[in-house]
Formats: C-alpha cells, sequence, structure tokens
C-alpha cells in the first residue's frame, strides 16, 4: 500500500478467516436525516455479517422500529440487499421517535433486542442518533435488570445478552460530525448543488443575473464552503466564520469589482444557518434585497431545499459507505465489555475508528464556541480539512491590490501547463494556481499544449481575470499533449530564457512525472532548468507514483458507476444477462476495481492481479449459480490492458459459449466517455487546494534559492511532486520515485487500492482472504490536528 509500511512479520498480520460471527446477530439501523449512501452502508453490513457467519437483522425506520418492534426488526439476507447500491435515501426507512428518548421507550427496545438475541448495533445516522445509542448501551444492563424484575425476560437471556456492543457510521449530508473528514452522503449532496449551479450559471451569463443560492446546513458550514470553492462564488455566507462587520459595504464592491472586469455574472453561496457578528441570521432574501437596493443588479434566489438529500449517490459516497460497513462489522466481531462505544470513519484515505462519544463532545463544543462568538475556535475545531477549505477559499475568492501583494517589484516569472491526456480538475488546479501566483507576487505565464507548445514557444501571461469560471469546465482549456521534453531540450531551455521563467509547475499524467525526472536530469547541462519545479497529478487513470489518488478520477469513476447503473437497470429488465464493460486506466487497475466496487460487480480483472483460464471459468460458474437466485443479472469490469490475450472480446465469446442456456452477454466499451465531462466537486476542490498547495512550495523554495540576483535551484528536493498519502500533503523529490515506479507498465510498483479488491470480492460473494491488520486500532480525537496533515 503506497505509503504504509508493509507489516513486519507474517505472524503480526490479521486475517478476516481468523474471525468468526457465528452464534451473534447484528441489527443494522438507519436514523434522522436520510443520507445518499445509507443505503450501501446497509447493504455492506449486511453481506460482511452473513459472510462471517453472523446472523443479520433490518431494523426498519429507525429507533422507532425497535421501539415498536415485530415485522420492523427483520432477518436480512444476502439478496434482501441486492440493487440497494444505487438508491438514494434509505430503503430501511428512517424517522425521528422521541418515544425512544424515554426510559419506557428504550426497555420496550432492549425487550425486542434480548427476544432476537441482538446484541450488536449498527447505527447509521448524525450525532443525535449515535449519542441516543450510546446512552442505550450505558443503561443495557440496568434495562436487562427491570424487564428481568417484570418478568419479561429469564436469567438466562438476561446472561447470554448482557453485553451491548455499538458501532456508529456518520450519515449526515452536512458533513457536520467531528473527527471524521467526510461523512456519508456530503459528497452525493455536493453533487447536486453543483449540477444546479453549473446550471444557473449559464442562464446567469444570458441575463447578467446575479443569484443567491441557500444550501443546508443549519450549524454547519461544510457544503456552502466546499460548494463556493468548487464554483468559485464571489461570497460566501457560513454559520462558523460570519462576517466581518461592515460586510454589506465590502460585498457590493467585490460584486461591483468583478463586472467592472468583465464578468457577466456573480454567484453567491448562503448557508441556511448563516448569521452575522451578533448572532442575527443572514437569509438568501435579505442578500438578494441589500445587491438590489446597492447595486440595482438583476437578482433571483434559489433555495435547493431536499433536492440535496436526493439523488443516487456518489461514487465516493458508494465506497466510503461500503468500506465503512465492513469496518463496522470487523469493530463489533473484536468488541469486549471494556471497548467504548465507537464511529468509523475515513480520515485522509484510510479508514479509522474513533471514540464516540469523544466526537460527539467535539462536534457539541463547535456549537458551544459559535453560540460564545468565538468563531476562530469553531473553525479550527471543525478540523484540518474544513480550515484548509476556508484558507483556499480566502486566498482564491478575493484579488488582492497592487500594493496588498507583497515583492511587487522582485516578480518571479512562474510557468504552468497540463501535459497527458486531459483529466476533468485540470482547470480548476490551473486556476488555483495562477490566483495564489499573483497573489504571492509573481508573474504568471501559461504554456499551451504541454511540452510541444513549450518549445514552439507558445507561451503568454495570464492575468487573474483569464481564468475566471474555469473550476467547472472539463478537458483542458490549457490544451495537453502527451509529448516529452528529452527530445526538444535545447528549444526549452531557449524559451525559458527568452521569458525569464524561474519556476514551472506541470499539472498533468504520467508523462508530466517521466518529463520533471527529464527536465532535473539535465540541469547538470542546461542552467535554466535550475528552477523550482513541481508536479501536480491530473489523471484519471490514477497511476502516479507518490500520491494515493490523483486529479481526475473521481470524475471518471462517476461516469463509470453512472453507466454501470444503467447497464444493470437493462439487465435486471432482461434478466439472465451478463455484461462485460471495458475500462479506461492503461495497466493500472484502479478505476476497474474502485468502479467495480461502487457499481457492484461481480469480477473485475486487472493486470496487477493476474489471473488465468481457470479463474474465468470459476468466476462463469458464480455466474451461473448466481441466475439460480433471485438477482439474475451480472457485472464484469475488465481493465482495458489487464492481459494481452484474455481481451474484452475472448471474455466474452467465453462467457457467452460456458453460459450459454443459463445467460446470455453483452459488451460495452466505456472508452473516452471517461475522460470527459464537467468535474465532480472532489475533482474541483482537491485540484483547488492541491495546486493552491503546490505554488505555496513554488514561492518558499523561490525564496530560498534566490541568492546574488538570480534563482539557482539544483538540488532534488527542488523537483518534486506534490501527492496525498494516506493522511497527508506530501512533496517527495521526484528522484526518489524512481523506484517505487515500474516504468514499462507506467504503475506505482506498491497500490494501497489493491487492499480493496478483497472487499470487493466478499461483498459479490466470493470466498476470499483480506488483510484486516490496517484495522482495530481505537484512536482518540486529536483536538489540533499538526499543521503537516493539511487533510484535503
Amino acid at each position: 500500500m503506497a505509503g504504509m509500511a508493509p507489516p513486519t512479520r507474517q505472524d503480526t498480520r490479521k486475517f478476516i478467516e481468523n474471525l468468526t460471527g457465528t452464534g451473534k446477530s447484528i441489527a443494522v439501523l438507519t436514523s434522522g436525516g436520510d443520507a445518499q449512501g445509507m443505503n450501501a452502508a446497509v447493504r455492506a453490513v449486511v453481506r460482511m455479517g452473513i459472510y462471517v457467519g453472523a446472523k443479520v437483522y433490518f431494523i426498519h425506520e429507525g429507533y422507532q422500529g425497535m421501539v415498536d418492534g415485530g415485522a420492523n426488526i427483520k432477518e436480512a439476507t444476502w439478496e434482501s440487499v441486492s440493487s440497494m447500491l444505487q438508491v438514494g435515501g434509505t430503503v430501511i426507512g428512517s424517522a425521528r421517535c422521541k418515544e425512544f428518548r424515554t426510559h419506557e421507550g428504550r426497555l420496550k427496545a432492549a425487550l425486542n433486542l434480548v427476544q432476537r438475541g441482538i446484541t450488536n448495533l449498527c447505527v447509521i445516522g448524525g450525532d443525535g442518533s449515535l449519542t441516543g445509542a450510546n446512552l442505550f448501551r450505558e443503561e443495557w444492563s440496568g434495562l436487562l435488570e427491570e424487564l428481568q424484575q417484570q418478568g419479561l425476560i429469564d436469567e438466562v437471556a438476561a446472561s447470554s445478552n448482557s453485553e451491548l456492543h455499538i458501532v456508529g457510521m456518520v450519515g449526515s449530508i452536512d458533513n457536520d460530525f467531528c473527527g471524521t473528514d467526510m461523512t456519508i452522503g456530503t459528497d452525493s449532496a455536493l453533487h447536486r448543488i453543483i449540477e444546479v449551479v453549473d446550471a444557473i450559471m449559464t442562464t446567469a451569463q444570458s441575463h447578467q443575473r446575479t443569484f443567491v443560492l441557500e444550501v443546508m446546513g443549519r450549524h454547519c458550514g461544510y457544503l456552502a464552503l466546499v460548494s463556493a470553492l468548487a464554483c468559485g462564488a464571489d461570497w460566501v455566507f457560513i454559520p462558523e466564520m460570519p462576517p466581518e462587520d461592515g460586510w454589506e459595504d465590502s460585498m457590493c464592491q467585490k460584486l461591483s469589482e468583478s463586472r467592472s472586469r468583465g464578468s457577466r455574472l456573480n454567484i453567491i453561496i448562503v448557508a441556511e444557518g448563516a448569521i452575522d457578528r451578533n448572532g442575527k441570521p443572514i437569509t438568501s432574501d435579505s442578500v438578494k434585497d441589500l445587491v438590489v437596493r446597492c447595486l440595482g443588479f438583476d437578482t433571483r434566489v434559489t433555495i435547493l431545499g431536499h433536492v440535496q438529500r436526493g439523488g443516487t449517490p456518489s461514487a465516493f459516497d458508494r465506497i466510503l459507505a461500503s468500506r465503512m460497513g465492513v469496518e463496522a462489522v470487523l469493530a463489533l466481531l473484536e468488541a469486549s465489555a471494556n471497548t467504548p462505544a465507537c464511529v468509523v470513519s475515513l480520515v485522509g484515505n484510510q479508514a479509522v475508528r474513533l471514540p464516540l462519544m469523544e466526537c460527539v463532545q467535539m462536534t457539541q463544543e463547535v456549537q458551544k464556541a459559535m453560540d460564545e462568538k468565538k468563531f476562530d475556535e469553531a473553525v479550527r475545531l471543525r478540523g484540518g480539512s474544513f480550515e484548509n477549505n476556508l484558507s483556499t477559499y480566502r486566498l482564491l475568492s478575493y484579488r488582492k491590490s497592487d500594493s496588498e501583494i507583497p515583492n511587487k517589484k522582485s516578480s518571479f516569472n512562474v510557468a504552468v501547463m497540463n501535459v497527458g491526456a486531459p483529466a476533468a480538475g485540470m482547470n480548476a488546479a490551473v486556476r488555483s494556481a495562477v490566483r495564489v501566483g499573483i497573489t504571492e507576487g509573481h508573474k504568471m505565464f501559461a504554456v499551451n499544449d504541454g511540452f510541444e507548445g513549450f518549445y514552439k514557444g507558445q507561451i503568454k501571461e495570464i492575468k487573474w481575470g483569464d481564468v475566471g469560471g474555469w473550476t467547472g469546465q472539463g478537458g483542458s482549456l490549457l490544451g495537453t499533449k502527451r509529448t516529452l521534453p528529452a527530445k526538444h531540450l535545447d528549444k526549452i531551455a531557449e524559451q525559458m530564457r527568452i521569458h525569464n521563467i524561474t519556476a514551472l509547475l506541470v499539472i498533468g499524467g504520467f508523462e508530466a512525472y517521466l518529463g520533471i525526472l527529464e527536465l532535473s536530469a539535465a540541469r547538470d547541462k542546461y542552467s535554466e532548468f535550475c528552477v523550482p519545479m513541481v508536479m501536480v497529478p491530473a489523471t484519471v487513470s490514477n497511476n502516479i507514483p507518490g500520491s494515493d489518488l490523483s486529479i481526475g478520477a473521481d470524475t471518471a469513476l462517476n461516469a463509470i458507476t453512472d453507466t454501470c447503473d444503467r447497464i444493470k437497470q437493462s439487465a435486471s429488465g432482461t434478466k439472465r444477462r451478463v455484461f462485460i464493460i471495458e475500462t479506461m486506466g492503461g495497466y493500472c487497475g484502479y478505476l476497474a476495481s474502485v468502479g467495480g466496487l461502487a457499481a457492484g460487480a461481480d469480477a473485475v480483472y486487472i493486470y496487477e492481479e493476474p489471473f488465468d483460464i481457470r479463474d474465468l471459468q470459476s468466476n462463469v460458474e458464480h455466474l451461473t449459480q448466481k441466475m439460480k437466485t433471485s438477482i439474475q443479472r451480472g457485472l464484469v469490469l475488465r481493465n482495458e490492458s489487464c492481459n494481452e490475450n484474455f481481451t474484452t472480446d475472448f471474455i466474452y465469446q467465453l462467457y457467452s459459449e460456458e453460459g450459454r442456456g443459463v445467460f446470455d452477454c453483452r459488451k460495452n466499451v466505456l472508452g473516452h466517455m471517461q475522460q470527459g465531462g464537467a468535474p465532480s466537486p472532489f475533482d474541483r476542490n482537491f485540484g483547488t487546494k492541491i495546486a493552491a498547495k503546490a505554488m505555496q512550495w513554488i514561492t518558499k523554495t523561490l525564496k530560498d534559492s534566490y541568492k546574488g540576483g538570480k534563482v539557482f535551484a539544483n538540488s532534488e528536493e527542488t523537483a518534486c511532486l506534490l501527492g496525498m498519502r494516506r493522511r497527508a500533503m506530501v512533496f517527495q523529490p521526484v528522484s526518489q520515485l524512481r523506484d517505487e515506479t515500474d516504468f514499462v507498465h507506467r504503475i506505482p510498483k506498491e497500490q494501497w487500492w489493491l487492499k480493496l479488491r478483497p472487499l470487493m470480492k466478499i461483498l459479490a460473494k466470493y470466498k476470499t482472504s483480506y488483510d484486516v491488520s490496517d484495522s482495530g486500532q481505537l484512536e482518540h480525537v486529536s483536538r489540533v490536528r499538526p499543521k503537516a496533515t493539511d487533510a484535503i
């Protein structure tokens, strides 16, 4: 796994085969407001629970169903969670329950659980739901005693159900729970918001309008802040950081300046819980009235409301929920009497377990800080990711006047370029780099068409206004080519001399990585290349060493998942049909594997996990068995370069022949649709933040290497790749990444997502070995994460 040390001794590793759920009963419920992805979590809990031999129960209608009992508590089967993955909301229902808040209600709930031998609860909901679960657990032994005294249960039942274990997963579109980077539903809600913003921008452009958009978030401004960052909004109002007094004049001045620079529209985003410094609500209507009164702009209000909770879950939410559902079952299997109730969540790219009440207390402290008007404290308590979003938004949204920009006279010339194949989110990264660079006092230059444009001299200065509206644009507006610099070093050096380029930011895929390696290797021969250079990974294939994720991969995953959803629907209609789908990625199986996990694939073929004809045969047999159940369809994904002989046509023909009389086959090559489309909120946000961080590194490195009136940087630390590793953003010298790279197949030698493959197989009903060594460490909520993590 990239960025993770392998276990030192075989005996320290922990495998799923050694964990058993035999004799245990697990119940899963969804509570509070619904969120997209809850169904994926329910599906993962049910299938993982059944896989380890436990009995799993649905509790319908949340705590209300637990109190009412009867048909609300029903045993789940493998098939009963089929086709849930792509459905929004929660199919087992959710209800707010006053009765569970009373002692009598909890007594009824305890009886209903004991009657079915349920002592493991998996609760998917917000902080209120999880706090209720914890209280229930604390009272459990007392409730059993009471039930025994009332003669409702006997001593045997009381002793065999003496411990109640609770694991929580946070399902909330607001992302308002401390200790977790993302809660289930947040990414999908951002998808809904951004779809609306993109649509509104086209009509606003036509009529030169200002739009005020109100998004959900009564007590948390995450959705408003991230959507403002992702669409480049002119102004955002969030409850954690109310605007300074006198904001009315500042906002109107900013809107008017943006119009005078040629912008035809303004977007203002308001969280429903937005307040001013005195705690007075700031409503979307009051903002509209202000703009009309002060500026006379044609202004409209759009309130998104429950649209944000609806629709299909995004690929990110499905993967997050599936990983967390599996982790929740592992946590329940390993729980003992003295294990505190925990929540499973993701921090960075890693699953973690955190004590439930520590998270709840910290979440409540945010509200307390806001009530006491300690707004800086509220932002800090929200965590590194929220702080980073806010500081990046501030950096990009408001153009400083020349007098405010430092080092105006000694400005450096920084070139930014795209290299490789187009990836959605590249433009957001370029916009961010250009604006941060200008703010830092540099002169920014855009290079068109990659290294090919560089040696041909297609270089021009790019200004603040030139990148307006770029965040939502797919592809590469600068133009991008796969050409490598090695054959054109003389001409590139000459162009760097002509334009006095003192730093280079390359946003792109594997060719960008090779390009930086070639330029830095030529530093001995060309002094022009002795400047800071940094690469930001942007490729749908996600095959760059030194980074767990790259810009564009999330958008491609969503394209794959959407298509697979439609194909599954088609297959369900015709019955007994198996689809073979080919995905991109070169030799890297990321898109196929993670897309397969998000789409609920039955098998995924990739280069990294060699397979032979016996594996293909066993997959066909597995699907033949599946056709005997109520789920009469199959989905098989194949990475384009997984095997030169087992082509998509070969696999299609093999399945067609072997499945004759049981199922028929269709094939589908997804092709370049995976590279196109508007970038997803994740890619816009990731691109924006990673490029801003890269530019700040360039500024620091330029200052450090500026001596005697010129820039000279030739150490290996000055030619870097900025990547996301586990929980942190890390700058790594490209020369040090050589050993981690398989240059023939253009992939990293170790890839973190390979650990997700057993999870995909388990959820598709295959017996497999699953290394769970990374699970099971209960951590504590850190009040302030170390600065180094800079969580994305």
